[in-house]
């Protein structure tokens, strides 16, 4: 069973739900910006994250009927509205972007909602999961959305978004510093020191995925980022993550 509307909403209103909603968009941010021209759908409990997406064209987020929807401030063409995951209401290829948070962990079918996720998907576009990390301890707290259903690891989500025909081709984790209130103050220095030091530790792990992934290999062997056709959109290699302040390849 999902966790209700109310609860979330209430999580991401008190101090540890704002946290978490900051370093999440930061991972979010380093990876698309504000996608510009683009259409971008969120699923699950997406809500928090799409006002970043202040370029897009449209902006949609669509809640599962075991979760609840709630009113979401529209500008233009932005929607929220209430889905069965397992058969999205949307034409094939409809979104450039399509962003999954709280959707994968308590799905009953996580593989069938991604593949209704890539359905929805432009050929050329991009998709984020981002769900809690097996190892993390916020996967341990139940007093956080996180601590309910099933978390993964980070070759879980490359097995299910390969499943769903897609290739990863980035990653980030984030959210290093334990649930506990005494400690959030400090979460700023732990996600300094555990990328680097506790890799295993972090509480929510972030996988893009596209159909085609675009890599060039350099004289000394590592990879850069090629742009796609589409200016707006452009993937980046499996070896980066999606933090822009990540070690040089």
């Amino acid at each position: 069973m999902r966790r209700a509307i109310e609860d979330l909403r209430s999580f991401y209103g008190e101090p540890t739900g704002a946290l978490v909603r900051r370093l999440l968009a930061k991972r979010l941010e380093d990876a698309w910006g504000e996608a510009p021209g683009c259409d971008v759908l969120g699923i699950g409990y997406p809500t928090p994250w799409l006002d970043a997406f202040v370029g897009a064209r449209r902006v949609i987020a669509a809640m599962p009927s075991g979760q609840g929807v709630e009113t979401w401030p529209t500008v233009g063409r932005n929607r929220t509205l209430l889905v069965d995951d397992k058969r999205l209401p949307f034409p094939a290829g409809s979104f450039d972007r399509v962003l999954l948070v709280h959707a994968l962990e308590e799905a009953d079918d996580p593989t069938l909602l991604l593949t209704e996720a890539v359905r929805a998907l432009a050929p050329a576009g991009r998709i984020i999961l981002a769900a809690a990390a097996r190892g993390g301890m916020w996967a341990r707290s139940e007093n956080t959305p996180f601590g309910h259903g099933r978390p993964f690891t980070r070759g879980q989500l490359e097995r299910l978004v390969r499943a769903a025909g897609l290739e990863p081709t980035a990653w980030s984790q984030t959210l290093y510093v334990p649930p506990w209130t005494p400690l959030l103050a400090m979460a700023d220095g732990f996600e300094q020191i555990g990328r680097r030091v506790m890799p295993g530790a972090a509480g929510v792990i972030l996988l893009e995925a596209t159909r085609q992934a675009y890599a060039r290999i350099r004289p000394s062997g590592a990879t850069q980022r090629v742009r796609a056709e589409n200016p707006g959109l452009q993937p980046q290699p499996v070896t980066r993550t999606l933090d822009r302040d990540a070690e040089p390849g």
